[in-house]
Order: C-alpha cells, then sequence, then structure tokens
C-alpha cells in the first residue's frame, strides 16, 4: 500500500505538540490501516525510523446540520513514537 494515500495527514493540536517534544507524532490515516503498514508509511515520507505504533478510533459523532441529524465519520489516528534523536521537520 503507498504512503501517501495511507496517512491522510498529521495532527497539530496543543496536545500533539505536546507529545511531539517527547518524540511522538500524531496522524490521521485510513481505518484500513495496519500498525505495520503506517510504521512503513512513515518511514517512507519521513525518512525516520518509527519504534512504536498506537492507533486509537474516534467513534462518529452525532450532529446538526440545518435541522437534520447527521453523523459525523469514523476516524483514525495513530500515535508513531520515533527512534531516540529523530524528529520530523515540518
Amino acid at each position: 500500500m503507498a504512503a501517501i494515500p495511507l496517512i491522510k495527514r498529521r495532527i497539530i493540536t496543543e496536545k500533539a505538540t505536546l507529545l511531539a517534544g517527547l518524540g511522538k507524532y500524531v496522524f490521521l490515516v485510513k481505518d484500513s490501516a495496519t500498525k505495520s503498514e503506517i510504521k512503513k508509511a512513515v518511514k517512507e515520507l519521513y525518512k525516520v525510523d518509527a519504534t512504536a505504533v498506537t492507533t486509537i478510533r474516534q467513534k462518529p459523532r452525532r450532529t446538526r446540520y440545518r435541522g437534520r441529524v447527521t453523523m459525523k465519520q469514523q476516524d483514525k489516528k495513530a500515535i508513531v513514537t520515533l527512534k531516540e534523536g529523530q524528529k520530523i521537520e515540518d
């Protein structure tokens, strides 16, 4: 599986920025992505070595749009821990 469609984007929030200081980076990934595929994709895209990958599934939420109840799409996040001394430059 190619790295480009597998990793949708990097998540930059206050919590993700704090984790980046510890060598952990947060990405939004495809729902079907596995931990080993995410590890390979990060290595291919950013030329760094990942030591661990943790995945989180966010359940779809109900929202209202113009008086109708809709569902926000389900997301999957990956927290990737890099090898000591490596970091991803923006």
